[in-house]
């Protein structure tokens, strides 16, 4: 066969052919999908060839069309499962979390262990693999196939990681059936976490369902560096600088956070790939415009998430807590339709107001209009707000988010926990606390001071910076390697590398 040949049966140049292959593996959820997105942006601006899967399914926004912006980087997008809409049996799956989750466990394998032969037959065979939580069995196939370096990006905080290690490893410190109200006091590196404030997964009426055992499983791989050679963490070192410090002695986490969506290079307008929206601007419904209008941060932003659904009872009182404020307010509902009683309430607000389905999250809270961030505690939102410097009313609902929300209120100092149920008297006090309250300019200071610090450490040669570039050059070590000994070899990549602080 003529190398010219060559070339042509696989699409590739001889440059990228040469390149290291970084497969990434997402559970089909957004909130995971994100993260690994934004990462995966991050790889290829470094020369690294990066394919992106996951499942593919009505409540997941459409990967984009494979992105090459003619300077070598290149990102590459495969669904291990392209579900139709119109396909009832297979969508079916996708409804419901839990039974997608089982869904994804049972096809998962079979699917990603076709693609990386794909991907080897196609002449570019995958060096090294990153997942996300819940789907731990991508690292046991690239370790099957033969693929000589394996990863995790971890998308919550570490001081969520640390908490779900310690409990897998030390389950007497925890609350258990007996007494589920004991809080945990000894965690390395975190204050004393009650019962409350504790991850869903780490309580015992959730510790032995279907998603305490997936993490359990996904951890588990921690301790073993033939399928796990790196803990990449959606955060950055000045932020959780205590923790990450104690897990270093059980685990190599190198925080590589955060991950923003408006930080990435592959396209001249720094859009999230993440994404996709049908305005020409990818506005959301026009919201930065709106913004472009509003005095400076005179707005409160509310979004809870792509899973929360706080009911209808208190989707009226967050409008009339809004509306009772006074301030111009975006508010992100997503699927929902809003309650006639929220709509009333919005339309009372003299026009205040602005209700979208979906914004550019990262370019909203970027925006100077905006003075607060009413959400749910999701770790993306948590650390997007950092990065951004803005204020936070958190109103956790599950998961990590009680965690996220007793941190941003004791550790980080920029904001206040809204109680739950909300009303609209509770939501207004909030909101009047911190933007305008006796602790509203310190909330805004150490605000400020930790989007400094989030910037530095992204910044050439910050530490998040450093720990990236220790990654990528392990994969390549780990390519290099197998390409001298021949296509095949299993090969330990998981030493020698200075994790940077």
């Amino acid at each position: 066969m003529s190398q010219q040949q060559s070339q042509e049966e696989t699409g590739m140049m001889p440059s990228q052919q040469q390149q290291p292959h970084v497969l990434l593996v997402s559970f089909p959820l957004q909130g995971h999908v994100n993260p690994l997105l934004r990462l995966a942006s991050r790889l290829a601006s470094q020369g690294l060839l990066v394919t992106f899967t996951t499942f593919r399914h009505a409540g997941l926004r459409a990967l984009p069309d494979d992105d090459d912006d003619g300077a070598g980087r290149r990102i590459r997008f495969e669904y291990l499962r392209d579900v139709s809409p119109s396909d009832d049996d297979d969508a079916r799956h996708y409804q419901d979390p839990s039974e997608m989750l089982r869904h994804v466990a049972d096809v998962g394998p079979a699917a990603l262990a076709a693609l990386i032969r794909r991907q080897a037959g196609a002449g570019r065979p995958v060096s090294c693999v990153v997942n996300n939580p819940f789907v731990p069995w991508a690292l046991d196939v690239a370790a099957g196939t033969g693929v000589p370096c394996g990863a995790m990006l971890w998308i919550q905080s570490c001081a969520v990681l640390s908490l779900y290690y310690h409990f897998y490893t030390s389950p007497e410190a925890f609350p258990s059936d007996a007494d589920p109200g004991a809080p945990v006091v000894d965690a390395p590196g975190l204050p004393t976490v009650a019962a409350d404030e504790l991850p869903l997964m780490v309580r015992p009426e959730y510790a032995r369902n279907l998603w305490g055992d997936m993490l359990r499983a996904q951890l588990g791989a921690v301790g073993n560096k033939k399928t796990l050679s790196w803990v990449l963490v959606n955060t950055f070192y000045g932020l959780e600088r205590s923790v990450i410090d104690a897990l270093r002695t059980h685990t190599p986490v190198a925080p590589v956070g955060p991950l923003l969506e408006h930080d990435q290079d592959l396209h001249d307008g720094g859009g999230d790939l993440a994404v996709a929206d049908d305005d020409d601007d990818g506005s959301g419904d026009g919201c930065m415009a709106w913004l472009d209008a509003q005095p400076s941060r005179s707005v409160v932003y509310v979004a809870f998430g792509s899973l929360v659904s706080i009911g209808r009872g208190e989707m009226v009182a967050v409008a009339e807590g809004l509306v009772a404020t006074g301030r111009p307010f975006l508010w992100v509902v997503r699927d929902e339709v809003l309650p006639e009683g929220a709509l009333a309430a919005c339309g009372g607000g003299g026009g205040r107001g602005k209700v979208v389905a979906w914004c550019p999250q990262g370019r909203v809270l970027g925006h100077d209009a905006v003075g607060c961030f009413v959400t749910h505690c999701g770790w993306n939102s948590i650390a997007e707000a950092l990065a951004a410097g803005v204020p936070m009313v958190g109103y956790p609902w599950w998961s990590d988010q009680f965690t996220n929300a007793k941190m941003l209120v004791e550790e980080y100092r920029v904001g206040v926990r809204l109680p739950a149920p909300v009303t609209r008297d509770g939501l207004r006090a909030c909101v009047d606390e911190v933007m305008s309250g006796p602790r509203a300019a310190a909330f805004r200071m150490r605000a400020t001071a930790w989007k400094e610090e989030a910037t530095a450490s992204v910044a050439d040669g910050g530490s998040s910076d450093r720990n990236l570039q220790a990654f990528v050059e392990d994969v390549r070590r780990s390519h290099e390697e197998r390409e001298s000994e021949g296509a095949g070899g299993r090969i330990d990549s998981s030493g020698g590398i200075a994790i940077s602080t």
